[in-house]
């Protein structure tokens, strides 16, 4: 069995207050995009489970989120069956584009038809949530508003095909040092029925169309001043045409919105050879076969 698990990018990302269990209550539009990572299954009759990567650099044992998704399914279910999987990766890692969390839920939702397990879709969103915050909407993928964590997810219009151009630059971004950067304003609008209002008229205007309108990521100021590139980069795309440009969750990818695949294509192709891109379209589903 061979599951894909797909990269997302945040339309919308914008940070609340800080909750009493550390993490922060945020607002964000996710899209899912057709970047993504392979998982192969194999059933194991000894029991092992066991993960190899086509990157060498990446850490296949116990922590790991396929291998933490896994023993998860085990404590959970009892489960004493094996697997051998093995990821092959092209989601850049670290990049803001829930690679690894993807990864999780294709592991979720391959081993519970590996196993035979029969566990609910609702089921796998609560375990989703135990392996991380972005997990239960790589299970579900599309376009989703998260609240709370991110977890909860409500649908956003979609209609047609949106294409995106992804920038990867060679950077590293601590996303605990961003949550805590002074220079991070957060949002102290009192939601009403669960939503800011600018959370709602960053849906309404994505309803529309308006992507200039809707694109916004709270994290930026932070993170461009520690990395003025990436204040460069979405310059350089706003300059090249794109309707909008943004990071992706704390970074260091950037989007570019594009009206057509051949707008994309000549984007990336202005932007030179000092930054890899990646051509994107968006695809409805997290995890698909």
């Amino acid at each position: 069995m061979l599951l894909k698990s797909y990269a997302k990018i945040n339309l919308y990302l914008d940070v609340l207050r800080r909750r009493s269990d550390g993490y922060h209550d945020i607002e964000t539009i996710f899209q899912t995009v057709s970047l993504h990572d392979r998982l192969s299954f194999k059933d194991d009759p000894s029991g092992r489970v066991a993960l190899t990567c086509s990157r060498p650099d990446l850490e296949t044992g116990d922590t790991n989120l396929v291998c933490r998704a896994a023993a998860l399914l085990c404590r959970h279910t009892g489960c004493v069956r094996g697997a051998a999987m093995h990821l092959e990766k092209n989601i850049p890692v670290a990049a803001g584009l829930a690679g690894g969390s993807g990864n999780a839920a294709a592991a979720l939702a391959g081993l519970n038809r590996l196993w035979d397990l029969g566990l609910t879709t609702e089921c796998l969103q609560d375990l989703a949530l135990e392996l991380g915050s972005d997990v239960p909407y790589c299970l579900t993928g599309g376009r989703m508003a998260g609240t709370a964590r991110g977890e909860c997810l409500s649908p956003v219009d979609a209609s047609g095909t949106g294409w995106y151009v992804l920038v990867h630059p060679p950077l590293a971004v601590s996303t605990a040092q961003v949550y805590n950067h002074p220079l991070l304003e957060k949002n102290t609008e009192p939601p009403i029925d669960g939503k800011t209002e600018s959370f709602r008229r960053a849906i309404d205007a994505l309803a529309a169309g308006d992507f200039a309108g809707a694109v916004f990521n709270r994290m930026e100021r932070p993170v461009f001043t520690m990395h003025p590139l990436l204040a460069e980069i979405k310059a350089q795309l706003l300059d090249a045409g794109c309707l909008a440009a943004a990071m992706s969750g704390s970074g260091p990818t950037m989007f570019g919105v594009c009206a057509s695949c051949e707008e994309a294509r000549r984007v990336a192709e202005s932007l030179g050879e000092g930054c890899a891109s990646t051509v994107v379209e968006t695809v409805p589903k997290g995890v698909s076969e």
